[in-house]
């Protein structure tokens, strides 16, 4: 550990190397198997979102699984086939707690029923995704001792370096549906898009800002109707900004990685991309303008539900 703090010293006082054009990004998917969502079932979103990959000639994602939301034979299935289409499983947790509300104790234990179901199946990887990306906000002790219990198990952090709360869209859309609200479907999906996207080259450029280069990125994403109806449609848009679309065992390989174990901010809390930044020093805003949820919902309820919104600031 000294000697990567001891590199990353030397880093911030080197001259920066030449950054390469080159973006590289990998699709992960968190809490599989999802609840259904607002216009598929979770047999059909499954199929589509399979389906939608291969065309888009996505060899390998990675899905974030919670065993303890599996119900019966056919989640068990439905995670089976995101194997067998040559997608990859991790961990995380159980039951999707807050470690910044949770004893660490028994959130070690969350995550130890997760590996108990996922270890030694087809298409696992030691991967420990955070739910809530939270690693402890405020509570140092928490998360050095949770950082500590995933090392002794042998599992990685499984971070993000891309996040757009793509969570937030799908159940805008629900909520929308349960009120009876016309949906522009074109409108939404345009409004997805353009945000995962803006998010992409948002971080890209803050990574570039703090290390000197474009790391292996890795994109949150969840088992949504929305994903599974617009994958296709995401990764052609991000190859057409200049991405590549590799494996989840690239984006892992890469060395920011070594950075998950190790940095040290006020709060702990968010993409490694914006840890980092924030450790480094580089000023606010460190975070994609789309994460805050009041701003999404004005762009949600005027661009797809064609509401008037008025804004307090």
């Amino acid at each position: 550990m000294l000697g990567l703090l001891a590199a990353c010293a030397h880093a911030e006082t080197a001259p920066t190397p030449p950054q390469s054009a080159e973006k590289r990004i990998a699709l992960s998917f968190d809490d599989a198997p999802r609840a259904p969502g607002a216009f598929l079932t979770e047999e059909e979103r499954t199929r589509l979102l399979i389906a939608n990959l291969a065309e888009a000639g996505v060899d390998q994602a990675v899905f974030f699984v919670n065993p303890g939301q599996i119900d019966g034979a056919d989640d068990e299935a439905r995670i089976a086939s995101y194997v067998a289409a040559g997608h990859v499983i991790a961990n995380h947790s159980a039951t999707h707690p807050h470690l910044s509300q949770a004893d660490a104790a028994a959130y070690l234990a969350d995550i130890d029923a997760a590996e108990e179901w996922l270890h030694g199946r087809a298409g696992y990887r030691p991967w420990f995704r955070y739910p809530y990306l939270d690693e402890g906000r405020q509570d140092k002790a928490k998360r050095d001792t949770v950082r500590e219990g995933l090392a002794q198990r042998g599992l990685s952090n499984g971070y993000v370096t891309v996040d757009a709360s793509d969570w937030f869209y799908e159940g805008a859309a629900k909520r929308a549906m349960a009120e009876g609200r016309a949906i522009d479907r074109q409108a939404l999906h345009d409004l997805y898009i353009e945000t995962q996207v803006d998010a992409a080259e948002f971080y890209d450029q803050l990574a570039r800002q703090t290390i000197g280069r474009s790391p292996v990125h890795v994109i949150l994403l969840h088992e949504t109707d929305l994903n599974a109806m617009f994958i296709g449609d995401l990764v052609r848009a991000l190859q057409a900004k200049g991405w590549t679309i590799v494996s989840a065992d690239e984006a892992y390989a890469d060395p920011f990685a070594d950075f998950a174990a190790v940095y040290d901010t006020p709060s702990a809390q968010g993409s490694l991309t914006e840890m980092v930044a924030w450790e480094k020093g580089l000023p606010a805003p460190r975070w994609y303008r789309g994460n805050d949820t009041d701003l999404a919902q004005e762009w949600f309820d005027t661009r797809v539900l064609g509401l008037p919104h008025e804004r307090n600031d």
